[in-house]
Order: structure tokens, then sequence, then C-alpha cells
């Protein structure tokens, strides 16, 4: 195999020259062929049809290397093969979608010119461009949020998007004609709902017209029920749930609901958590904790359900989780707060969480704490084992142990990028904010677990970290999961997974 590019790598096996491109075909007629419309050393992708049906619009990047950036911009390709530019801006534009009476496509983009791959900065925003090209607009500049999912109202004049808010996933609107950010389901907390009253998280939707108003159907979880299709509209807000996925296993189970709380950080900086009880909780009795931590670093934990966190607590585990800043869903000044140093106030903002519950609730054992995450949420679990020795076990999946090679055998090299720089700017700033520089302090044991096919987070960045540990004598263990990339998929792998996490944190807490 021989490489002689930038961007050789997909998510789990390599590019090679293949390219992706786009296809149309006849879908009555059995015996059609697909026809290709574009061509080229590109990677088209995000497809949209026009709605008289006459155009595929599409993302792609034709920078002179495209490998060099991610700047894709929005194109469109009619049915005989011609494509024409619709925007030309120095940063990526993400998923466009073509308006219903064709004028107008709306997107999500930020004016930053260093992207990635999926947009992970607050200021995406929801733009439009017109049908036949030119310069956007942005139009929830107001809105110090990030926005996704973009969605046309049935009559062209407004656009339904997704952004987190402190924890919670909300569907806003906003008009065309007079730039108002609305929530057309705001009165969701009291609407009188098969679920108990609570918060939840929106995952997906999409738009249908019905009559005056538009009509939604979505992906609901709560923090104590799995992800359910529900349906509402514009008028009467949500109509009900019409699917029960999850019914029968969720009464099966005892389900914890996490108490939510607020606590000043070392600067004075407001810090969002959650604290769930173990399963069969009693007064008097001392019980330890698992601190996880999420990805990113700009993702956001809240009120969606995670089955793991679920298995801690029936396991007899206290689950604490917070959103230290870096996380979205707080504005872009708390988004920002890890740029040029993961392991920095992030870190302080967890062991300043990690304090919090210990003082709010008291039956927590501080002798037996636990730490884990994925990804960037490894990269901290690898951090904190060599930061403190306060934590008794940690469980690190697809870890970052070594900014500098991460760089290097990562798909992700636009996230060091925007995070850091180029490495060879300043190599010291890389190695002054990776673990492996600090392993000579590590005392926790630890268990890694990482999947053989990850691009995202290559498995060398688990090796570097274990070998360390290993050849130390500091309690360690490597589990490699073959055929898997940065997210597990096969069943068998992902309940081993769980399975040696639980023991790993049994064999130490308790």
């Amino acid at each position: 195999r021989v490489i002689d590019r930038l961007q050789y790598k997909s998510r789990t096996s390599f590019s090679d020259q293949k390219r992706t491109h786009v296809f149309v075909i006849e879908v009555d007629d059995s015996r059609a062929e697909p026809r290709q419309l574009t061509e080229g050393r590109y990677y088209d992708h995000a497809l949209t049809w026009s709605p008289r049906g006459d155009e595929i619009a599409f993302l792609s990047n034709h920078e002179i290397d495209p490998d060099a950036n991610n700047n894709s911009d929005i194109y469109a390709v009619s049915l005989n093969g011609r494509v024409r530019q619709l925007t030309d801006t120095p940063g990526c534009e993400y998923e466009p979608q073509w308006s219903p009476d064709g004028k107008w496509l709306a997107y999500t983009a930020t004016r930053r010119e260093v992207t990635t791959i999926d947009s992970v900065a607050e200021d995406a925003h929801v733009w439009v461009v017109d049908a036949q090209g030119g310069r956007g607009r942005e139009l929830t500049a107001a809105q110090d949020r990030r926005a996704r999912s973009p969605r046309w109202s049935a009559d062209s004049d407004s656009i339904y998007f997704l952004a987190g808010n402190r924890g919670e996933t909300l569907l806003y609107s906003i008009s065309l004609s007079d730039g108002k950010v609305s929530q057309p389901l705001r009165d969701y907390r009291t609407e009188r709902v098969t679920w108990p009253k609570q918060l939840f998280q929106i995952s997906s939707f999409s738009v249908a017209e019905m009559g005056n108003d538009d009509r939604f159907g979505l992906t609901l979880s709560s923090s104590i029920y799995p992800a359910e299709v529900w349906t509402a509209n514009t008028r009467a807000g949500f109509e009900g749930r019409v699917s029960s996925h999850n019914e029968a296993v969720v009464q099966s189970l005892t389900l914890v609901d996490p108490t939510v709380f607020l606590f000043r950080s070392f600067d004075g900086t407001q810090v969002q958590g959650w604290l769930m009880k173990p399963v069969g909780w009693r007064e008097g009795q001392r019980y330890p904790l698992i601190l996880s931590i999420h990805g990113g670093p700009h993702g956001m934990y809240g009120y969606a359900f995670n089955p793991t966190f679920q298995a801690y607590a029936a396991r007899g585990y206290a689950v604490l989780y917070l959103n230290p800043r870096g996380s979205s869903g707080y504005g872009q000044k708390f988004s920002d707060g890890t740029l040029r140093e993961w392991g920095g106030g992030d870190y302080r903002d967890l062991m300043a969480g990690v304090d919090e519950a210990l003082r709010r609730f008291t039956w927590i054992d501080s002798e037996r704490l636990g730490v884990t995450g994925g990804s960037y949420g490894g990269f901290m679990t690898n951090w904190i084992i060599t930061q403190t020795p306060r934590f008794k076990a940690a469980v690190a999946h697809a870890s970052v142990s070594n900014l500098i090679s991460f760089y290097s055998t990562s798909l992700y090299q636009d996230l060091v990028h925007a995070e850091f720089g180029l490495p060879w700017d300043d190599y010291d700033l890389l190695w002054r904010w990776s673990p492996l520089r600090y392993v000579k302090q590590a005392q926790t044991p630890t268990l890694f677990i990482h999947g053989e096919q990850d691009n995202d987070v290559h498995i060398t960045q688990a090796e570097e970290m274990y070998m360390a540990l290993k050849r130390r004598g500091v309690e360690t263990e490597f589990a490699r999961y073959p055929r898997e990339g940065h997210s597990f998929h096969e069943p068998r792998h992902r309940v081993d997974a769980l399975e040696r996490t639980l023991a790993w944190f049994d064999r130490f807490l308790k």
C-alpha cells in the first residue's frame, strides 16, 4: 500500500484514491443502472434535492488540495451533470437544506476559517443563501449556541433547528422575514403527556405541512426513558408518543433519575452537573462513585437517556457527570475554555465538581472514587490519573495520551489544528498538555478499551499509555476490539466492554 495523500483514512479503514460522488437512479425501473453526475478528486456529500427535482445540492471541497483543510462549500448539480457553486467561504458549510419554494438553501456554518469535519464551534449558526448562489446571510448570530439540523417550514418563511442549552436540546425556529427566534414547542414541560413532567432531549426531527401549521415528527428521550417517536404541531404543541419500542424493557428495570446541581469552580465560573444515586440507595450507607467525562471536548451531557450510567447505578455506584468548560450549550466563551489547554481549567472544573458532590452528598465514599470517559473523556481520564491519586480505578475508552502523535495518526488532524494550532509551530505546547508527559506520577489502576480500527483516535494512543504504565509497575490492562472504530457497533463487543468496565471498578472500588 503506497500513500501519497494527507487524508487517506476513513473512520475505520483506508480511503486510498477513492472519492464519493453524486449518483442518481430511476427507482421505478428495476433494470436501471446508477448514473454518475459529479466527478473529480473531491468528496461530494450531504445531498438534498431541489423541490422541483431538477437539481441536487451537496457539499464538496474544491480547494487546490482538498485534503489540506475542510473547506466544504455548497454546490448544485443538475440531472444533466452541470455543476454550479453556491457559496465560497474560507470556512466550512454543513447540512444544506433546500426551501420548499426553491428560492433558498439553509445551512449551518461558522465564521472561523479553521473548521473541523463536524462543526464543534458554539458559533456554528443557521445561515441562508439564495438558490442562485452568492453571499450567505447569518440568521442566528445573536444566539450564542451551536445550531444544527436546519429544517424549513412549509411556507418557506421559517427555519427550525436544534440547539443545546444548559443540558437540554431544544427546538427553535427563526423567521426569515423578521429575524425573530422562538421555541415552537416551548410549553413541552407542562404538556399533559404520558411521560412524567421532566426535561426531555430532542435528538432528531422532521417537518410536514398540516393546513396552516407545521407538524413535527421527533425522537425524544429523558434521563429515565430511551428515545421514542413523538408527534407535535405548531398550533397545539405535543400530540403524543407514537412508538413504544422500549416500554417492556423500561417497565422491567429500576431506573434512576439524576439530581441536577450548579456550583462555582475555582475561578467563579458556574458549572452544571448531575448526580445519580445507586439503585437501592439507603440512608446511612456509604457508596462508591464513578465520575464520567464526555467527549469532544465540546460535547454536552444532559437529559438524554444513558444506558451505561443506568448500568453503573444498578451495580451500586453513584454516577457523577459534569459539563466542564469546553462543553457546548453554555456559549462561545465557555466553549473556548479548552483552547490551547486540554487539562487546564476543564480539569479543575471536574475536580471542583467532585468536591461539590462530596460536600452535597455526604454518603459518597471519598476513598472509593473511579473515573472514566471516552475520546476526549478518555484523554481527561489519562490526564487525571497523572495529576492526582484520589481516584482508585480508571477506565479510558478510545483515549488520547500524546497530542503530538495524536495529530500525526488521527483522522481528526483538524481538531488539533483548531484547538492548538499546527504542531510544528509549538511542539512544547502539545507536549505540555499530553498525559504521557506526566506518566511517572500515575498510580491509579487503569483499564484501556480501544477499537483496533479506530482512525479518529488511533489505537497507538492507548498503547503508548498502557506501555508506560506497565513498565512502571502500575496495575493496568488493555482490551483491544477487532473490527471496531471509535464507537463500538458489534453487540457482543459493546456488552463485553461494559461488563469489563464494571468488573474493573468492582475489583478496586468494592
